[in-house]
């Protein structure tokens, strides 16, 4: 079983910045792809990043391209989304992901790629 459990969300201006952080347990983290998810009230959850194993490669929704920084410290087993120039549109729920396998491929942009989920954290932008 694996678990994980994101922080540093909150409340920020247009403009600002957060880093969110997941602390992994329970598998080895330093195997598999991570990714960040996002769904805004009412919208379907949405790709936001993904992390190779070793973090040597990574991908990124176009929407959040030059604004957020996907990384991962496998030595704390923790992943970081940093989110930069944040935009009242970022506003959503935030999920970390395990991905099911470790396979890096482009189908890590689908959720169905991911075997476990954090319980999110909120972000909010405002205008």
């Amino acid at each position: 079983q694996v678990q994980l459990v994101e922080s540093g969300g909150g409340l920020v201006q247009a403009g600002g910045s957060l880093r969110l952080s997941c602390a992994a347990s329970g598998r080895t983290f330093s195997s598999y792809a991570m990714g960040w998810f996002r769904q805004a009230p009412g919208k379907e959850r949405d790709f936001v990043a993904a992390i190779r194993w070793n973090g040597a490669d990574t991908y990124s929704a176009d929407s959040v391209k030059g604004r957020f920084a996907i990384s991962r410290d496998n030595a704390k087993n923790t992943v970081y989304l940093q989110m930069n120039s944040l935009k009242p549109e970022d506003t959503a729920v935030y999920y970390c992901a395990a991905a099911r396998t470790t396979t890096w491929s482009p189908g890590l942009k689908n959720g169905g790629q991911y075997a476990y989920w954090g319980q999110g954290t909120q972000v909010t932008v405002s205008s």
